[in-house]
């Protein structure tokens, strides 16, 4: 993978390239509280999505990992969507519940463990499972796992490129928001924009 230099969209957020509202919503990403406390899940429900969250997106390499929970739990208190869904789910917050309890079946089941109590490589031999729609769960009598692996994946997904130091990682620099993109044409690059780094 392209690594770009560290600081790229940082610095670019300090430019006049990017208009306030959104140099607003990226710096609020950047600066978020360590310490979030859930609203929507209580405090079990929430630390099993980080959990989760944790296998699907592992930040090794980071020192401090970009949190994901935090926009999912925000979310579901709001109550807004994307404004679909598959017919076979049920609403988000229903989705959510049902879904998360049925990742703590399947633990149980195949593991006898609570899934927070599992070691990373069992973590992942359950969500394998989710991601497969084979995972154990009465749960899964009620809302079909593939289609809520799915959904759940893609909102992770979602959260984290949103992130400032995600968009560094693949040197996306789409923030800059404000008109004056002239160089268009195929491999032509802004001045702006992040060189890769040797």
């Amino acid at each position: 993978m392209p690594h770009y230099p560290e600081g790229t969209v940082r610095a670019l957020l300090a430019t006049d390239q990017v208009t306030p509202a959104t140099r607003a919503a990226l710096e609020a990403r950047l600066n978020a509280p360590a310490n979030y406390q859930p609203q929507f899940f209580d405090a079990d429900t929430y630390a099993l999505l980080q959990a989760v969250a944790a296998r699907v997106f592992p930040q090794p390499e980071r020192e401090t990992p970009i949190e994901l929970a935090p926009n999912i739990d925000k979310r579901l208190l709001a109550g807004t969507a994307d404004g679909w869904r598959y017919d076979a789910m049920p609403p988000d917050r229903e989705a959510y519940r049902l879904g998360l309890g049925g990742i703590n079946q399947a633990a149980q089941q195949i593991f006898e463990q609570a899934f927070v109590e599992l070691t990373p490589a069992q973590q992942d031999q359950v969500i394998g499972q989710l991601a497969a729609g084979e995972a154990p769960g009465e749960n899964w009598q009620q809302l079909p796992q593939n289609r809520f692996f799915e959904e759940m994946l893609a909102e992770l997904t979602e959260s984290y490129y949103a992130h400032p130091l995600a968009q560094e990682e693949i040197g996306y620099v789409g923030m800059a928001d404000v008109p004056g993109w002239q160089r268009i044409g195929l491999n032509e690059r802004e001045d702006r924009e992040p060189r890769e780094s040797s």
